[in-house]
């Protein structure tokens, strides 16, 4: 058998490790690169959290990450049907074969014993740098799976099924992506480590946290929903609140997108490579404002509503900021008119165009006293912390004071700084 006469699962992530370990179990091939090959596939069991027989869980998340015809198309309805069935068939018999090989025959020759430690590796943490456990389980099973499938029709069976459920590639693998641009050109690179704050985390702002939800599970169902500006005082939960729908609905098949305004001029190219897929994606701005002389917000105003192009239905644009209208007004604009603006209404009106866009906005206040005093409360508890209510409130309003007033931020920042001096 000959990896090159693959149809469509060519170009493999792990190309190379791929074919060499082809090249070791039929033709056993030289002694390094069977040490090589144990290197690595122990640094991707690391790496990913794999476990059990390591080369089978490498084969499985070669077939897991690659995005073809077949696989997103899979994403998308299920079985591919017609010719696309057959032609991954092909395929299938091949990877089936590699499958079906034990590795542990690869001892007999260099006596060691090392391959029988590989094909049922135990790992010595279960954590994984790259996937949340469930996706890494899914996976590992998906391994046994495709080992035990009785043949090619069942091989297949397993591959489809985990395509429509998970998905497939770095969309069906990771909950987040940044930009990356190199060449003039945009990537969506994903964003392995995630911050798993859950809304229930959030003390407070309950109408805020319930609005952000209705909106994101009409999205989710596929009903119409609005893009969101959540604004208002810093450390009170704008971003964290986001985070946590995040991390909600990710079962569901929400993915979300970091962007900067200096990526803005991205966007069009990001819209294109999500626009066919079988998620939700949500384009996240952080901390969103402009300064008079900066032009992006032009071309956030032409994708979310205004340009030729049409945005696409699985995605929406959730931003934070500390400003209302996100654009720094001055009272020149305000005047009637000024030396160098004769229509100045105009001027206003173009910088507010921006927000309008938004059409759920969501405001976070700073908390009232009574309310940081619950917050800390709140917090303290979940972190056993023991302090006399009356000494720990009143050391919060003394901390308060020195750094940055009311919010859930200093309030949070405040029970650290208990926890450090225990």
């Amino acid at each position: 058998m000959k990896t090159h006469e693959l149809i469509l699962y060519r170009g493999l992530r792990y190309q190379q490790l791929f074919e060499d370990m082809e090249s070791l179990l039929t033709e056993r091939g030289p002694e390094d690169r069977r040490f090589s090959c144990m290197n690595q596939l122990i640094e991707l069991a690391v790496t990913y959290g794999f476990q059990g027989n390591l080369y089978h869980c490498f084969l499985a998340f070669c077939l897991a990450n690659h995005e073809n015809a077949y696989s997103t198309s899979c994403e998308i309805s299920g079985p591919a049907g017609g010719s696309l069935d057959a032609l991954a068939r092909h395929d299938f018999q091949m990877m089936k074969e590699l499958f079906d090989y034990d590795i542990r025959v690869l001892d007999r020759e260099s006596e060691t014993g090392i391959w029988n430690l590989i094909a049922d590796y135990r790992a010595a943490k279960e954590n994984s740098r790259v996937f949340n456990k469930r996706i890494r389980d899914r996976i590992v099973e998906l391994a046994i799976s495709l080992e035990r499938a009785e043949d090619v029709a069942a091989f297949q069976r397993e591959i489809t099924q985990f395509y429509k459920e998970f998905g497939v590639g770095k969309f069906g693998l990771n909950k987040a992506f940044r930009i990356l641009e190199k060449d003039e050109q945009a990537y969506i690179d994903p964003i392995t480590s995630i911050e798993h704050i859950r809304l229930e985390d959030l003390v407070g702002y309950e109408l805020q946290k319930q609005k952000l939800v209705e909106n994101t599970e009409a999205f989710i169902e596929g009903r119409e929903a609005n893009n969101v500006l959540l604004y208002g005082d810093a450390g009170t939960g704008k971003s964290s609140s986001i985070k946590a729908i995040l991390n909600q609905y990710y079962d569901r098949g929400l993915r979300m997108i970091e962007v900067y305004k200096h990526q803005f001029r991205a966007l069009s190219d990001i819209l294109e490579q999500v626009k066919d897929r079988n998620y939700k994606f949500i384009i996240y701005m952080d901390d969103l404002s402009f300064e008079e002389f900066e032009l992006e917000y032009k071309y956030l105003k032409a994708i979310i509503e205004g340009g030729l192009g049409k945005k696409p239905k699985n995605v929406l644009i959730y931003a934070t900021s500390n400003r209302r209208h996100l654009i720094k007004e001055s009272f020149r604009d305000k005047r009637q008119l000024s030396d160098d603006e004769i229509h100045a209404n105009d001027t206003v009106q173009e910088k507010l165009s921006l927000v309008a866009r938004f059409g759920q906005t969501i405001y976070f206040g700073a908390p009232e006293p009574k309310e940081f005093k619950e917050i800390v409360k709140v917090l303290a508890a979940r972190k056993g912390i023991l302090l006399p209510e009356d000494e720990l409130l009143l050391r919060a309003n003394q901390w308060e004071l020195s750094h940055g007033g009311l919010s859930g931020r200093t309030a949070a920042q405040f029970i650290t700084h208990l926890l450090m001096r225990e």
